[in-house]
């Protein structure tokens, strides 16, 4: 089977519409459901031919989406493990939010808390009742989808260890996991811990079962399959063993790690960057495995479609009949005539 999705960014919306994303977008529900509203309606009204609407790049799924739920704490997966350890919430009003970096800068393991007493946190009650109040009105006109959660599918999403190390830690962490391996491998196995704390916690609170977790982990095309290997194979593994399974995604060119990736057990899903072989990836994988596929930020932003026309093409071939959906996040500077021809190219395969 092949289809295509795609999702609209914030920096688009703000220019499009005029609205913010300010703290009280992100802390206020009533706020995010009147924004993500005008966003939606925006989308529906202009891209209506088209699988596309507003969400977070690579979470949000629009078959799992309609117009009845609301978002509670939707903030990146690591920004609110970064918050719940101190580091500062920044909302940009016309983009992506972010935190401060370095919040586990020069942390002995030993020191971290309890993943259990992050639960504690101001920034947790805050959520839980933001949910309660929403599952208390008489009416249940809205659902509240929780935090680390991005539609009704029951997917969680995180960050992957390494990545969120890196936030945490910043670049150091490369060098750290040959000259301290161990040191490294205890503090993302606590960050693994973390996120499984976190994600169970919002699962029983909203009443939303996990089916699957998606697991970001941006940052494996910076270092030797090697270190995928030692470090992400087995606490990614730990990961799918407790929440359930693993859809992975690596943004980067991923053909020489793709061999570590099938290591992880649980596995049932990969999500690629646009300049991975896809011929290798279905040589590793099958055919059966559904693989997520990114067109090229520079083919998004041509002139002409016809670089992501060949791109697709070239895809297609690769892909020899897998099971596979084209995906975008619609940003500020492409050219969706781009998108447009993309999405019917695809609409002629079926």
């Amino acid at each position: 089977m092949i289809k295509i999705s795609g999702t609209i960014s914030k920096a688009w919306m703000a220019e499009a519409l005029g609205v913010i994303f300010d703290r009280e977008y992100y802390l206020n529900p009533d706020i995010r459901y009147l924004v993500d509203s005008l966003c939606n309606e925006y989308a529906l009204e202009h891209f209506g031919d088209m699988r596309l609407f507003y969400s977070e790049s690579n979470l949000g799924q629009i078959d799992y989406w309609n117009d009845k739920q609301i978002q509670i704490g939707g903030i990146q997966p690591n920004m609110i493990l970064g918050m719940l350890l101190g580091a500062e919430f920044i909302p940009q009003e016309d983009k992506d939010a972010d935190i401060t970096s370095l919040c586990l800068a020069g942390i002995n393991p030993d020191d971290l808390p309890q993943p259990e007493s992050l639960l504690d946190h101001q920034l947790i009650q805050l959520f839980d009742d933001q949910i309660h109040q929403f599952q208390s009105t008489s009416d249940k006109r809205l659902c509240p989808i929780p935090p680390f959660f991005w539609d009704l599918s029951g997917r969680a999403a995180i960050h992957g260890t390494m990545t969120s190390a890196q936030k945490f830690l910043g670049e150091t962490i490369f060098l750290d996991m040959m000259t301290k391996p161990q040191h490294c491998m205890e503090i993302m196995h606590w960050i693994g811990d973390a996120y499984i704390v976190l994600c169970r916690h919002f699962s029983k609170t909203a009443g939303l079962p996990i089916t699957e977790v998606h697991v970001g982990e941006c940052s494996s095309c910076m270092v030797a399959p090697e270190l995928i290997e030692q470090f992400v194979v087995p606490v990614t593994s730990q990961i799918g063993e407790k929440l359930g399974p693993i859809r992975l995604h690596s943004c980067g060119p991923s053909t020489n790690h793709l061999e570590a990736f099938s290591k992880i057990t649980h596995l049932k899903s990969i999500d690629l960057g646009g300049d991975t072989s896809l011929k290798k990836a279905r040589q590793i994988f099958g055919y059966e495995m559904l693989i997520s596929i990114s067109p090229l930020p520079s083919d998004l932003s041509a002139e002409t479609a016809e670089p992501i026309l060949r791109w697709a093409k070239h895809i297609l071939q690769e892909n020899n009949g897998g099971n596979l959906e084209f995906i975008y996040h619609l940003d500020a500077g492409y050219n969706i005539d781009n998108i447009y021809a993309l999405t019917d190219f695809v609409k002629g395969l079926i």
